[in-house]
């Protein structure tokens, strides 16, 4: 803006920060900005390109600038104008960074900013609390709206018959049929196992012997069963257990016998 401009609003009881509106009288389009330095020409103001278009004037023009104050943004809700704006991976940062640029947003109008040597632009579709808000030092909410021209992809339901997994494997012979726990076992210490795989088991006809629950079990125990084997001559685990005397091995002391 030119020096007069500053000249004549010190004059006046005016509320700073300053802001102005600007008002188109040929086609009645307003839009509100701030001011960065007071150093044009008289009777010229200089003002952003996207700013002309939301005015939709040309250089040259004439158009009214008034002094307002306005009320600190709550909220606003943006529209990108178009679907390359959902390639930036934090479009809420990018766009706070942005705005510090910005005094004021009027709703209606379509912003520009920059990323990674980008333009995108921006439609204001609503602000609170009103139709024109200042966002210097305020915390105001942001919303986006779906970018201009995007489509959400189409989901096509999945037709199949609930009965079509099951009738596909019975038509599989005996041996290709999934069988739980059909696979070999492999022991810590190298040696084979001595028992069949679940498949052969599970062929054959004889039933399988379960295990008796054990219906004393105590919730924070463990018990340790352990099978009976027969030993070499003959007697059982058992049969050692009943024979058992305490103390009755065969003694050593630790001092050593005195030599004659």
């Amino acid at each position: 803006m030119p020096p007069s401009a500053l000249d004549q609003l010190t004059r006046l009881n005016i509320q700073y920060p300053m802001l102005f509106k600007l008002t188109n009288k040929k086609t009645n389009r307003e839009s509100h900005c701030g001011v960065l330095e007071f150093v044009a020409d008289e009777g010229r103001i200089f003002i952003p390109y996207w700013m002309m278009r939301n005015l939709c004037v040309d250089e040259g023009d004439y158009i009214q600038i008034d002094n307002v104050s306005l009320s600190v943004a709550t909220y606003a809700k943006f529209q990108p104008q178009s679907v390359d704006f959902l390639d930036i991976t934090n479009p809420k940062a990018v766009l706070e960074n942005a705005l510090r640029n910005f005094a004021c947003l009027t709703q209606g109008d379509v912003i520009a900013i920059k990323y990674n040597d980008k333009e995108y632009e921006l439609f204001v579709q609503e602000t609170k609390p009103g139709k024109a808000v200042s966002i210097i030092e305020c915390d105001m909410s942001v919303d986006f709206a779906a970018p201009l021209g995007y489509k959400e992809p189409e989901r096509v339901p999945r037709q199949e018959h609930p009965l079509e997994g099951a009738e596909m494997e019975t038509d599989l012979p005996d041996d290709e049929r999934f069988r739980p726990f059909a696979g070999q076992g492999n022991r810590l210490d190298g040696k084979k196992k001595g028992t069949e795989s679940g498949a052969s088991t599970s062929s054959s006809s004889a039933p399988q012997r379960r295990g008796i629950p054990n219906y004393n079990f105590k919730r924070g125990t463990i018990s340790f069963i352990r099978s009976v084997r027969p030993v070499q001559n003959g007697n059982s685990e058992e049969d050692k257990d009943e024979t058992f005397e305490a103390f009755s091995g065969h003694g050593q002391t630790l001092k050593k016998k005195n030599r004659k």
